[in-house]
């Protein structure tokens, strides 16, 4: 167990439940009236068509157990399985690699790190877009038992160095720039002293646990190159990685995802083998990968994020799928050629990824008739969005997913077969394994079906903690493992949930309850409206349409927002969400409503 991580592993988390378990036995007896299990649970294999649900409680059952395997073990059966299969195409780079070719680099860039000094438990940092050694770090760090730290490629100076230091990172891999981002030079200024340090040596006041940086493009004085790493690891260091993979356990910790940090300062989600290996099996096992012949997934989404890290590279070594990276970063251009050229049979991307796509001029012109099927996840999905993905591009089998970074992160997901009600209402059913409740927010108490409430998760994949932060690890989970999404959703007789938006944005009205997400999708139905966004503080409605559109709100009247704004464009993260704090204090500064003002 790691001392500053917030939450213990999953075998102290059992230990726990069995001390209860025991008390539960030295008490009296007495009747339950809780609710019979058939009305509990539902079995995922396939989409619910029975309504077995009486309240807001659902538990995935399935006919398959959870796998005990590390992401290394996970990696070496699909090699095993298929050795000369395409495992991923980064089209910008020019790499193609087979699935045994990508562990042949993998083995050599994890007795590397081992050569460079780096020891099971260690942080190492990622920090760039979406590249072949992004992925090659994933598989090698996790195969030497180091924790892969995922940093967000659009991180500015002070969020870099807040992030790198909270979790102590020992290395960090990066390029020395992408686009306007100058990763180096911001190393430099965070950690002057490594001009005059030898690679290897860095000795820093304001990252004192880093000892190495990891260039991939160029080379940089005080700082190694990936050929560094790659042709370190000797003899010596492969015997020891060998070694190393009988002190693995699927319970170890190997993964911190940062949240977004819009509320605060950024969290760091720490996520086990167990968690991402798992989710990355039921997902597939979902959408069709565990049965489709061969699936091909055009992967836009940044592999900083779960969305692609989990969904991408863990389902790429579960499943065997091959991934087509279409550019560093995203561009909805480059997708659709990718789309078409390499015959892509899946897409992944954010509703605002979508979005682009449908509204690409050329999009016509590209043949897309491959792609059966895609994942939208991310952000919000407004359900004629998913309609425009089936009728505009074709794809009939777009599911949604919904889930949190401290989930591993999917917890719903609809299945591609589903009628268009559940694909574009629905974030889908509970996914295997997992249990999901709504309850009231305030009192905590499960809700009837159909009320609006406090999604809550609880099973195997939820995080390990915040690493080194115990009080915000106990602020969203409770003492019987239950994760608190802080997200309002309803759940059905089927056990298919509604997603209605975030607690924090909710807005209160003479006492009436408004939540943005639902004058959001109404406010999609109109064909002019590209993008619409609601900001809660100001209740102002930002609109990516053309001006002279007007729209008639027909909802009820204290939903009717204040003030209405057109808008060209919105400022989006890297992952394609679009950032309302700060649409926020645009809307603000447009209006004259600035605080203090």
């Amino acid at each position: 167990m790691i001392p500053n991580i917030g939450l213990c592993s999953q075998s102290l988390r059992n230990r726990r439940v069995f001390s209860r378990a025991v008390k539960v036995l030295h008490t009296p007896w007495t009747r339950q009236t809780g609710l019979p299990a058939a009305s509990r649970g539902i079995h995922v294999d396939s989409p619910p068509t029975i309504p077995t649900l009486t309240t807001s409680y659902a538990h995935g059952t399935s006919s398959t157990t959870l796998l005990h395997y590390t992401v290394g073990e996970t990696l070496q059966r699909a090699v095993e399985r298929w050795p000369d299969r395409e495992a991923m195409a980064f089209l910008e780079q020019g790499v193609r690699k087979t699935f045994a070719e990508f562990q042949q680099d993998v083995d050599k860039a994890s007795a590397g790190l081992l050569a460079l000094g780096l020891t099971k438990g260690d942080r190492l940092g990622m920090w760039g877009p979406n590249t072949y050694e992004w992925i090659v770090f994933q598989f090698a760090t996790a195969k030497a038992g180091i924790i892969l730290v995922s940093v967000n490629p659009a991180y500015q100076l002070q969020e870099a160095e807040y992030a790198l230091r909270k979790v102590g990172c020992k290395a960090i891999v990066c390029h020395s720039q992408f686009k306007t981002q100058k990763y180096c030079d911001m190393l430099r200024q965070i950690c002057p002293e490594i001009e005059s340090s030898s690679p290897g040596g860095i000795k820093s006041a304001r990252l004192p646990d880093l000892r190495s940086v990891i260039v991939l493009d160029s080379l940089q004085p005080g700082m190694f190159h990936f050929d560094d790493v790659m042709q370190a690891g000797s003899s010596q260091y492969v015997q020891q990685l060998q070694d190393l993979q009988k002190k693995l356990s699927c319970d170890d910790p190997i993964n911190i995802q940062f949240t977004s940090g819009t509320t605060g300062a950024p969290k760091g989600a720490t996520l086990s083998h167990f968690n991402i290996v798992n989710n990355a099996y039921t997902v597939g096992k979902r959408v069709g990968y565990t049965w489709r012949p061969h699936t091909r997934v055009c992967l836009p989404v940044p592999l900083y994020h779960c969305f692609g890290s989990v969904g991408g590279g863990m389902c790429m070594a579960v499943h065997g799928i091959s991934l087509v990276f279409p550019s560093a970063g995203y561009d909805g251009k480059a997708n659709l050629a990718a789309m078409e050229s390499e015959r892509c049979t899946f897409v992944y991307g954010t509703p605002t990824m979508y979005v682009d796509m449908i509204n690409q001029p050329d999009l016509a012109k590209h043949d897309l008739s491959s792609v059966h099927t895609g994942i939208m996840a991310g952000s919000p999905c407004p359900p004629e969005v998913v309609k425009q993905v089936i009728s505009v591009m074709g794809i009939k089998g777009i599911t949604i997913g919904y889930g949190t970074t401290e989930n591993s992160p999917v917890t719903f997901c609809a299945n591609p077969g589903d009628n268009m009600e559940r694909k574009s209402e629905t974030v889908g059913f509970i996914m295997d394994h997992l249990e999901a409740k709504i309850v009231n927010p305030t009192t905590g108490q499960m809700l009837p079906l159909g009320e609006m409430g406090e999604i809550m998760i609880r099973g195997y994949c939820v995080m390990l903690g915040y690493w080194a932060d115990q009080d915000k690890t106990n602020e969203c989970i409770t003492e019987s493992g239950w994760y608190k999404t802080g997200d309002i959703g309803s759940m059905d007789a089927y056990g298919y949930c509604k997603i209605d938006g975030r607690i924090k944005d909710m807005i209160i009205r003479g006492g009436e309850n408004i939540y943005p997400a639902e004058i959001e999708q109404f406010l999609h139905t109109h064909p002019k409206i590209k993008e619409a966004q609601v900001s809660s503080d100001s209740e102002t409605i930002s609109l990516a349409a053309e001006q002279h559109v007007v729209v008639f709100l027909s909802i009820s009247h204290f939903k009717i927002p204040r003030y209405v704004l057109f808008v060209t464009s919105y400022p989006l993260t890297i992952t394609g969400k679009i950032q309302k704090h700060k649409l926020r204090t645009e809307a603000e500064k447009l209006l004259g409503l600035e605080k203090g003002k």
